[in-house]
C-alpha cells in the first residue's frame, strides 16, 4: 500500500461528486441502489449524478438492455455499460460534452434472497472518458459476496462499488493501488474480487494478466485465472461443469518434462470420462505466489509475463494462486465443478504431502489436510522420477511414503486416489528444472534441448535483459 492515503467511502463519493469534470449515470439490478446511494448521503450529488435506475424486473431490463440467458454475467453488464453511456452522451454531449468526462456505473447482482442459500455473487463496471471528447474505456470486476445477510452483502457492493468509481478517477495509474483500494472499508472476510480487466484505446498498454496477479498478490482473491489468448477468465465461469487436469509448477522456464507430464495423465484422464466430458476438459497450469516471490519478497513481472507467455504459446490457460497446500488448491477448484479433478505432480511433490508444515494451521494436521484434499472427486496423478543415486526409477507403485504412514498410503493407491502416471520419454528425467535454469543462467546453450520450441523465445528474451 505504501504511502496511499485510505479514504472512507463517505469521502470518496464526497471528493467525485465536488469533480465538475465527471457526470453520470447509475444503473444497479440485484441489490438495491447501493452505489449511486452514497452520492446522494454526501451533498453535491448534483454534480455527479445524471440518472439512477434499477430494472428489477426481467421483462423490463429485457426491453432496455436487450435479451439475456443470464442476468447476472459479464455479457449482460456490457450491454448495461453501453446503453447507458451512448444514451447520456447522446442527450448531453451537445451541451457540455466539450467540458464534461461522461460516465456509466452499472452492476448486476445475485445477493442474499428470501430463504436463499446460493451463491452471491456480481458484476460491476464502469465505463468513462478519460478526457472530454475522448472515446470510452472500461474496468470491469467480478466480486464474490460473502456476508450471510443481504443487508450485510448490500452494504458491501455500495462501498466496493464507490471504491470502483474512485479508483477509475484517481488510482488507474498505480495497478497496486487501485487493486488495494477497491477493499477500502470493506472487509477481505466480506467480499473477494477475483477478475479485473481494464479494456479500450486509453488502456491499449495495459496487460491485464498482470491484474489478475495484482488481485492474489494484494490478497483480495485466493486465485486468478486466463486462458491461452491471455484473455481473463473467471473461475466461476471458466470451470463451471468441466473436468479439471492440473500441473503444479513454477514453470521457469517451462519444460518438455512439463509437456510429457500432462500428455501422460491425458491418457489415463481419459480413460474415466465419456466423449461428452472429454470434450469439456480443461488444462491448466497453476503458478502458485511462493514460486513467483523472488528474494525479499517481490515478484519480477517481466519474469511472470515470460512464464505467461511461454505457457500461453503451448495453448495452456493459467492459474496464479495463494494457495501453496494441496488440500487448498483441491477446496477452490471444486467450488466451481463436481467433474472429476486430476492433480499431476511429480515423486518430490508427493513426499512433501506427508510433512507437518503443511498442515501446521489445521487441528487435524497431516491427515486432516488428505481428508481436505480427498474431500470431492480429486485425484493425484503422479509421475515418476528417476534418483540419480540409487539410479532406480521411482514411481507411485514403489514411492516409499514417510515412516508411520505406509499403510495409509497403500490405502489411498488401492482406492485409487493416487493413481502412477507413465512416462512418454524416460530420457526427460535426467534432469530437473534447477538444472536447466543454471544452465539458462551460465548461457549454456544446452538449454535448448529441454525447453519446448514455442517457449524459447521467452527464454532468450530473459538471456537479453
Amino acid at each position: 500500500m505504501g504511502d496511499r492515503k485510505q479514504l472512507s467511502t463517505y469521502e470518496k463519493a464526497l471528493a467525485i461528486n465536488l469533480d465538475l469534470q465527471r457526470y453520470g449515470v447509475f444503473a444497479e439490478i440485484g441489490a438495491g441502489q447501493e452505489t449511486a446511494n452514497w452520492f446522494f448521503r454526501v451533498s453535491g450529488s448534483s454534480g455527479t449524478v445524471a440518472k439512477t435506475i434499477s430494472a428489477y424486473d426481467m421483462t423490463m431490463s429485457d426491453v432496455i438492455y436487450g435479451k439475456a440467458s443470464r442476468y447476472v454475467s459479464q455479457s449482460r453488464l456490457h450491454s448495461m455499460l453501453t446503453y447507458e453511456y451512448d444514451l447520456l452522451e447522446e442527450r448531453l454531449g451537445s451541451s457540455r460534452g466539450k467540458e464534461t468526462g461522461f460516465f456509466s456505473f452499472c452492476n448486476t447482482v445475485r445477493a442474499r434472497g428470501y430463504q436463499d442459500q446460493g451463491e452471491c455473487h456480481g458484476w460491476l463496471g464502469v465505463r468513462f472518458q478519460l478526457k472530454p471528447e475522448t472515446e470510452p474505456c472500461e474496468i470491469v470486476i467480478h466480486v464474490r459476496l460473502l456476508d450471510e445477510t443481504n443487508s450485510d452483502q448490500m452494504d458491501a457492493l455500495g462501498k466496493v462499488g464507490v471504491n470502483l468509481i474512485h479508483a477509475a478517477f484517481n488510482h488507474r495509474d498505480s495497478l497496486n493501488e487501485f487493486v488495494e483500494s477497491l477493499a477500502d472499508g470493506v472487509s477481505k472476510e466480506s467480499v473477494e474480487v477475483d477478475m479485473l480487466r481494464f479494456s479500450g484505446e486509453g488502456f491499449r498498454y495495459v496487460d491485464n494478466r498482470l491484474c489478475a496477479l495484482q488481485l492474489v498478490q494484494s490478497g483480495l482473491t485466493d486465485a486468478a485465472m486466463f486462458n491461452e489468448k491471455g484473455e481473463i477468465v473467471q473461475a466461476a465461469d471458466a470451470l463451471y461443469k468441466r473436468p479439471i487436469l492440473l500441473l503444479r509448477g513454477s514453470f521457469s522456464p517451462v519444460l518438455k518434462l512439463h509437456l510429457d507430464m500432462i500428455r501422460q495423465s491425458r491418457k489415463v484422464f481419459s480413460e474415466v470420462m465419456s466423449e461428452e466430458e472429454k470434450s469439456r476438459s480443461i488444462e491448466i497450469c497453476e503458478i502458485s505466489m511462493n514460486n513467483l516471490l523472488r528474494d525479499g519478497g517481490a515478484v519480477d513481472h517481466e519474469d511472470f509475463i515470460d512464464r505467461a507467455d511461454a505457457l500461453q504459446a503451448l495453448g495452456k490457460t493459467v492459474l496464479i494462486s495463494r494457495s501453496a497446500e494441496f488440500h487448498r488448491i483441491a477446496t477452490y477448484l471444486s467450488r466451481y465443478t463436481a467433474e472429476p479433478i486430476a492433480i499431476i505432480l511429480s515423486i518430490g511433490l508427493l513426499n512433501e504431502l506427508f510433512k507437518p508444515k503443511w498442515a501446521a494451521n489445521l487441528a487435524g494436521g497431516v491427515l486432516e489436510s488428505f481428508g481436505r484434499l480427498f474431500k470431492n472427486r480429486v485425484q493425484l496423478f503422479v509421475y515418476p522420477w528417476h534418483n540419480t543415486k540409487s539410479m532406480e526409477l521411482v514411481t507411485a507403485e514403489n514411492f516409499k511414503a514417510p515412516k508411520n504412514w505406509g499403510y495409509f498410503y497403500r490405502h489411498l493407491m488401492q482406492n485409487e486416489r493416487i493413481v502412477p502416471i507413465g512416462v512418454g520419454d524416460p530420457s526427460l528425467l535426467a534432469n530437473t528444472g534447477r538444472t536447466i535454469s543454471k544452465r539458462i543462467d551460465s548461457n549454456d546453450d544446452t538449454w535448448r534441448d529441454w525447453v519446448p520450441e514455442e517457449a524459447h523465445g521467452m527464454v532468450e528474451r530473459k538471456l537479453k535483459r
